[in-house]
């Protein structure tokens, strides 16, 4: 059973400090709002889950 769980580091839009989130890859397509956990901003995630598993993660202002 493959882990539905992965962590992904990216970089906050707002402050441009590095951030780990946690992505639930059960779902191929989704988009949230998760608070940075430095500037506390709040981030417009786009994230797409391709049929191997791999992750293609989209952070941005959510003025953008």
């Amino acid at each position: 059973m493959n882990n539905l769980i992965q962590q992904i580091t990216t970089t906050c839009p707002y402050c441009g400090e590095r951030i780990t989130l946690l992505a639930d890859t059960s779902v191929e397509v989704q988009e949230y709002i998760e608070d940075c956990q430095v500037c506390c901003q709040p981030i417009e995630i786009s994230l797409v889950v391709s049929e191997d598993g791999r992750c293609h993660l989209d952070a941005r202002t959510d003025n953008e």
